[in-house]
């Protein structure tokens, strides 16, 4: 399956609370990601990821590995996405630690996630804040096969431009890459 995806920064999240509102209940979640990478860096010179996602929500805690693989989408990033809820968030640490594979960068994500029915496909909407970086920002996505990719993120671009995001407000930049920027920036600076 595809992660159809496009990302946006809001400029008025009050505003885009209120619509999202209007389709679906809000649920508040807090993401503990952590991405992992060989020593030498390959999977990110492929363009894939590895991560290790807790998931601190207001009724339970769970834990997610997911495997993205290259964009098959370089104007939306969508990627190829394989995930799994695994049992015990440590012992999926240590394994693929004892595989060979090294932390990359590890960051929260404070979010807000919308699932609901769309033009005709399963939507989920995450209004995101990280709080080492400036800005809010709103995902919206869908699990589709590659064959469908195109139409799927034409619906995408539809609601988002009905919750009120301008074309002109989509990005492709990586959490990973600007917190990583961020972190490097306040090195420098101390």
């Amino acid at each position: 399956m595809i992660e159809a995806e496009l990302k946006a920064r809001v400029h008025a999240p009050q505003e885009i609370l209120r619509r999202l509102g209007e389709r679906a209940d809000g649920r508040v979640e807090v993401y503990q990601d952590t991405y992992y990478d060989t020593v030498d860096g390959s999977l990110e010179a492929r363009d894939e990821e590895l991560r290790v996602r807790t998931v601190h929500g207001p009724d339970d805690t769970r834990t997610v590995l997911t495997y993205k693989g290259a964009r098959v989408d370089q104007d939306s990033g969508s990627k190829p996405e394989h995930e799994t809820r695994v049992e015990d968030a440590e012992a999926v640490h240590a394994t693929l630690r004892g595989l060979g594979y090294v932390p990359a960068i590890a960051f929260e994500k404070r979010c807000r996630n919308y699932a609901f029915q769309a033009r005709g496909r399963q939507m989920l909407a995450t209004l995101v804040r990280v709080p080492e970086l400036d800005g809010t920002f709103l995902e919206l996505e869908a699990q589709v096969e590659e064959k469908d990719l195109p139409t799927a993120l034409d619906d995408i671009r539809a609601v988002l431009a009905e919750l009120g995001i301008a074309q002109d407000d989509l990005t492709t930049e990586l959490y990973t890459t600007s917190v990583k920027a961020q972190r490097l920036s306040e090195q420098k600076e101390a």
